[in-house]
C-alpha cells in the first residue's frame, strides 16, 4: 500500500505531503507498531481525544494537555530507535501540521489572559472540539499501524 492510500481510508489527506513521498510504500515495521501504540494510549486518555464537558475543566489545563504530545512524541520517537521510520513520517507531520497551529495561537493568547474572558474561552472549546475531530481519526490511525483494535468510540 501506498502512503496516499493509507492517509485517504483515514480521511487524513488535508495533511500537506510532498508528492514523492505519498507515492513511497507504506510498510510499518515493528518498531513502527512499539511507537504507535505508546503514542496511541497517550492519546486515547488525554483531553486531545476525549471530550472536555462546558461546564467543567480548565482551559489552560487542556492547553497544557495538547501542547505535552510534543514531549511524549519525541519520547515515543527515542524509545523506539531509528528504525520507526513510517511512525516518524506521519508523527512529524501531525505535530507540525495540525497540533503546532492550535498550540502557538492558545499559548500566545492565554499568556495575554484569554481565558479569563467567557467568550475566547468559548473559542478555545470550539476549536478543541475541531482538533479532537482530526487527532481521533491520527489515533484510530496509530491503532491500525500499531494493529490493535481501535478503542477510540468505545464510550460513544
Amino acid at each position: 500500500m501506498k502512503w496516499r492510500n493509507w492517509l485517504e481510508n483515514w480521511d487524513m489527506t488535508s495533511l500537506k505531503i510532498s508528492t514523492p513521498f505519498l507515492e513511497m510504500e507504506w510498510r510499518p515495521q515493528d518498531e513502527d507498531k512499539a511507537a504507535a501504540w505508546e503514542l496511541y494510549i497517550e492519546l486515547l486518555t488525554r483531553i486531545a481525544t476525549q471530550p472536555l464537558d462546558p461546564t467543567h475543566g480548565d482551559e489552560k489545563t487542556a492547553l497544557d494537555s495538547v501542547y505535552s504530545l510534543f514531549e511524549i512524541t519525541r519520547q515515543v520517537l527515542k524509545n523506539n530507535s531509528r528504525k520507526c521510520t513510517e511512525f516518524t513520517k506521519i508523527a512529524i507531520v501531525v505535530l507540525n501540521q495540525v497540533i503546532r497551529p492550535f498550540t502557538a495561537k492558545w499559548h500566545g493568547l492565554s499568556t495575554l489572559g484569554a481565558f479569563n474572558d467567557s467568550t475566547r474561552r468559548k473559542e478555545f472549546r470550539v476549536e478543541l472540539e475541531m482538533l479532537q475531530i482530526i487527532l481521533r481519526k491520527y489515533t484510530k490511525m496509530l491503532a491500525d499501524m500499531a494493529g490493535v483494535e481501535d478503542l477510540t468510540t468505545l464510550e460513544d
